[in-house]
């Protein structure tokens, strides 16, 4: 994908950041996700105060996609306002490896950035190939 595509999905998932819900962590997340068609779908964090229920920034713009009748997933853009970027959580990647196991992901914490492919952060992702 080029800088103008990766530029497009950071401003969607910094602007998804700003209506996150992280009352208990403080650890605001917005992430945005392109889908093989070309279309964009952001999401943001919400926590909630039984901690089983929070939903990750990246599955909820996941969520979005498919909702839209998305199923294939290219690339994800994460921002955070950690001191460093960092990856997709392990359910995250569980979720992400289904509809973009080979997910191109950039991460941002203000402008230092980290580049993954999710089958280096996923190797061996269960699937529905597992099922049988």
């Amino acid at each position: 994908m080029d800088e103008s595509g990766w530029t497009k999905l950071r401003r969607a998932a910094v602007e998804a950041r700003a209506n996150a819900y992280a009352p208990y962590s403080g650890f605001a997340v917005g992430a945005a996700v392109l889908s093989e068609s070309g279309k964009v779908f952001a999401g943001c964090n919400v926590e909630n105060a039984s901690y089983g229920a929070t939903i990750c920034a990246e599955r909820a713009a996941l969520a979005a996609a498919v909702a839209a009748g998305e199923h294939e997933l290219r690339a994800l853009v994460i921002a955070s306002g950690a001191k460093s970027p960092t990856p997709p959580c392990g359910i995250c990647r569980q979720c992400l490896a289904e509809l973009g196991p080979t997910l191109a992901i950039r991460s941002y914490a203000g402008d230092a950035r980290a580049d993954y492919e999710l089958s280096s952060l996923f190797p061996e992702a269960f699937g529905r190939g597992h099922l049988d």
